[in-house]
């Protein structure tokens, strides 16, 4: 009895057995209908949109270099002031004593540089009076503006931190932008490096102004690469005399750069990774599908470009029953 179970056992294990190797071949001959499509280049008009946040032009920040407390603040949060309109004016102490000496120095000098013609004084005194005066004078410039302290460009006051008569620590009483012109830091992908040139026009759009295109220049282009992100950096400059424009605001940066060729493909062919932003294509291996991974490029409605080494043109893209494939499965083309 004994006997006739393990003949039983083995030849159920043998029939187990015979049914794997008989699913391994059944799947390993198993063919997908495909359709596919014989890559190609494609010329286009070159452009890259980049998102941006304007800023102004240039910025004040009112931060005397004295101490002390603050006399007047002239203007208040969105005023509008012009360039060399006074701010501020900090306590005066400083300046006034400065300008008693500078005022006293030059009456010495005069009295001195009077007997050194009669030779009653000597050209080495003369000198060290002379060089005090022209430092007293310096210090007296540099007290004049920090206690005075004015615009230097037409713009708005974007920031107020102190009122009258508080101690000034430190932190800008006032901060001034200029809105009239703004500007617009982009990073831009490194592979478009040698294409942008300084003096290019950019053009600008915001979701505010629908319809609306604001046009500015690249003034400068960074020269290194940021190895993190590989991007490079350019400074656009952009006249905004209506002011409808304002530094904060969101903005698409559309760079035209030109004709160009590249391979173009149905945007649905592509497939992304689970749980990665990797993108990747089927194409037909000698009647196998090979899968590539690919990076996306310009989009041009239903079809975007496709960048990769292994890709070339003539290849046969899988662009029907690509979801079905896995890297190595028999392909079979269907019209």
């Amino acid at each position: 009895m004994k006997k006739i179970w393990l003949i039983v056992i083995a030849a159920a294990l043998a029939t187990a057995v015979t049914g794997c190797k008989k699913e391994e071949e059944n799947a390993e001959e198993k063919i997908e209908p495909v359709k596919v499509m014989k890559l190609e280049k494609k010329t286009f008009d070159r452009v890259t949109t980049l998102s941006v946040v304007l800023q102004g032009y240039e910025t004040q920040n009112v931060s005397p270099s004295v101490t002390g407390i603050i006399k007047k603040i002239y203007v208040e949060e969105g005023s509008r002031v012009s360039a060399g309109q006074q701010l501020v004016t900090m306590d005066e102490m400083q300046y006034k004593t400065a300008q008693l000496t500078f005022t006293n120095l030059g009456v010495e000098l005069g009295r001195l540089e009077a007997l050194l013609k009669t030779g009653s004084a000597t050209q080495q005194s003369y000198d060290n009076l002379k060089t005090q005066y022209d430092q007293t004078k310096e210090n007296l410039e540099f007290l004049k503006a920090n206690t005075y302290v004015k615009a230097q460009f037409s713009g708005v006051i974007s920031a107020k931190n102190f009122e009258d008569g508080e101690l000034y620590s430190g932190m800008p009483i006032l901060t001034l932008t200029q809105i009239n012109t703004l500007k617009a830091e982009v990073a831009v992908p490194e592979g478009y490096f040698t294409q942008v040139k300084e003096g290019m026009k950019i053009s600008m759009t915001s979701d505010i102004y629908e319809g609306r295109t604001f046009q500015g220049v690249i003034e400068t282009v960074f020269p290194t690469i940021d190895a993190s992100s590989h991007t490079f950096t350019i400074k656009v400059r952009i006249p905004n005399q209506k002011e409808e424009l304002r530094p904060g605001m969101y903005a698409q940066a559309t760079l035209e750069l030109g004709k160009d060729s590249a391979i173009v493909a149905p945007f649905q062919a592509v497939l992304k990774l689970q749980g990665a932003n990797d993108r990747y294509v089927f194409i037909n291996d000698n009647g196998t599908a090979k899968r590539v991974m690919v990076r996306l490029g310009q989009r041009f409605d239903d079809n975007i470009e496709i960048i990769s080494d292994e890709l070339k043109e003539g290849d046969e893209l899988v662009v029907e029953g690509e979801a079905r494939l896995v890297e190595g499965v028999k392909i079979q083309i269907t019209e």
